[in-house]
């Protein structure tokens, strides 16, 4: 649970700190975003990583992480659900809805991260329907 919090609090940072990214990252990490890739886009390794936070983030203007909760799903498998602000950047309109992060782990490392932009349908993904 522990690699998961890191990682998304180094995000919230918002201080392009590709090396503290990296270090919670498997080097052929796998992620799946179901909010930007409707083709099921699967973003590859370390480069991956940077296409992905690319893509997701070049619509927002600013966006912020609250109300992290991280729960362990198994050995290793984590979900995080989290509060999501965003800002447009052509609108400027705020809006935040509920997204989670459902993360594989390998070595202590994040080997698949797949991120949805509704935590219930991550919750049934997983089984933990609410």
């Amino acid at each position: 649970m522990e690699v998961v919090q890191r990682l998304i609090e180094v995000f919230n940072r918002r201080n392009d700190d590709w090396q503290a990214v990296l270090a919670e990252l498997d080097s052929d990490v796998e992620i799946n975003d179901l909010d930007i890739s409707l083709d099921t886009q699967v973003f590859r390794g370390h480069e991956g990583c940077r296409e992905w936070l690319t893509a997701w983030g070049d619509p927002w203007e600013d966006w912020r992480i609250e109300d992290l909760e991280v729960r362990s799903l198994a050995e290793e498998r984590t979900i995080a659900l989290f509060l999501m602000v965003i800002t447009g950047k052509q609108s400027g309109i705020e809006l935040s809805r509920r997204d989670a992060v459902v993360c594989t782990l390998r070595a202590s490392k994040i080997a698949d991260l797949t991120y949805y932009n509704d935590q219930q349908q991550a919750l049934k993904a997983v089984g933990l329907e609410e």
